[in-house]
């Protein structure tokens, strides 16, 4: 018969478990902040959010109302009251550039998370059942992948909500805009997660710890979820940032062509939209959003750059 541990060993082995976790923690980040760009663009990406849910704060500090048309103050050049200048409507700029960063960020993030759900959850079906479940799945994804998105977007874009069958009140809430872009972009930006699971799933579904669970008679779906799940979350993490930078800028696009968030609610989109007549009378109205976009789409790039090379197992590995 089988005597139980001393609690001394117990208590020893759950000490080297938590050491070792933390050690992984400790390499994760020491590889991170050597990736000087990486650690700049996450440091730049919190302060622009920060600075956006400020935007409130800021218009009181001012005394402006970011909605407000004066006619008579519009196109006005950088002042106190205005440290941006104001807009061809007399609108603050600087207001106007935080509120449109909640608005284009909100779409990233949402729309990012949406569509890593979806291509988590039909990557780890795909890779897990295998077979026909498999080849179904992933010729659908290869389907998708080969569609035209920018095209396709704009035409589903285009088509009036009043004819879908929506809610009255969805449709003509001032965030309708938004909601349709996120779905959009998640509808169809799932691909990439998606193969990345079925992949890591491939590979992990043969591992004895999921053999054992397995034998143990745990259910499918708690072995997806528990067992195989957290082994694969780096590149669901990885493909997720690198995404969101991308949806920014698709946001930004379909915002421009008329199609995207609709004023009132400001996006740097619109706002490039509401500046192209007026680039050569007021050119900082384009230049603001423009480099709020390029660098917003940059820094999401060197960050998923940089959480890549920090949560490579094998550099990890190496470094214990």
């Amino acid at each position: 018969m089988t005597q139980p541990a001393p609690d001394g060993l117990l208590a020893a082995e759950a000490a080297h478990a938590h050491g070792a976790a933390q050690s992984v923690r400790q390499i994760f980040w020491r590889r991170f902040v050597r990736h000087r760009l990486a650690f700049g663009s996450l440091v730049f990406l919190v302060l622009l959010a920060l600075a956006s849910a400020a935007a409130p704060l800021v218009e009181a500090a001012l005394d402006v109302d970011g909605n407000l048309v004066d006619l008579f103050n519009a196109k006005q050049p950088p002042s106190a009251s205005h440290p941006l200048g104001t807009d061809d409507l007399g609108r603050d700029v600087l207001v106007r550039l935080l509120y449109g960063g909640q608005v284009s960020l909100a779409v990233g993030l949402a729309a990012a998370l949406c569509a890593a759900i979806i291509g988590t959850l039909l990557g780890l079906l795909a890779g897990y059942y295998g077979g026909r479940l498999d080849g179904l799945l992933m010729r659908f994804t290869d389907g998708v992948i080969a569609m035209p998105i920018l095209p396709l977007l704009i035409i589903l874009a285009a088509i009036d909500l009043n004819k879908v069958g929506l809610p009255q009140a969805l449709i003509t809430s001032e965030s309708a805009s938004l909601y349709r872009i996120v779905f959009l972009v998640a509808l169809f930006g799932w691909t990439t997660v998606a193969r990345l699971v079925r992949g890591a799933t491939l590979s992990m579904k043969t591992r004895e710890f999921v053999r054992a669970a397995e034998a143990l008679g745990a259910s499918a779906p708690r072995i997806m979820l528990v067992h195989i799940l957290p082994n694969v979350v780096s590149p669901i993490i990885v493909a997720t940032t690198l995404s969101i930078g991308g949806i920014v800028l698709l946001e930004s696009v379909l915002s421009f062509l008329g199609l995207g968030i609709q004023p009132p609610l400001p996006s740097w989109g619109n706002m490039l939209t509401s500046a192209q007549e007026l680039i050569w009378d007021a050119p900082a109205l384009a230049i603001y959003p423009g480099l709020l976009i390029f660098a917003t789409v940059i820094a999401f790039n060197f960050l998923g750059d940089g959480l890549q090379d920090a949560l490579d197992p094998r550099a990890l590995q190496g470094e214990e």
